[in-house]
């Protein structure tokens, strides 16, 4: 599984936030999609497999385990947001 920094996820890009509906409503990565954890299996359809899948959390584990079963269940590359919500925040990038 490949890690990048907040600052190397491409403007645009997919990025699917895997955090509870509470950690989404406070703030988010702007451009986002919200697909919770425990609802990826569930909902795998909504990522686009022929576009670049970022995944990020909070801090980064969450988003490390749903990107390994992206590429383990179903064969997709998947990329961790290294330091997850957090770090995109300290960095000053874009949210909602």
């Amino acid at each position: 599984m490949k890690e990048v920094e907040p600052k190397d996820v491409p403007q645009g890009a997919q990025l699917i936030d895997v955090r509870e509906n509470d950690e989404w409503n406070q703030v988010h990565a702007a451009g986002a999609t919200h697909i919770p954890m425990g609802e990826v299996p569930q909902r795998y359809a909504e990522i686009d497999p022929d576009k670049d899948i970022y995944v990020i959390c909070a801090a980064g584990g969450r988003s490390a385990q749903v990107a390994e079963y992206l590429e383990q269940a179903l064969g997709w590359d998947a990329i961790n947001v290294a330091g997850g919500t957090n770090a995109w925040v300290s960095q000053g990038l874009p949210t909602e």
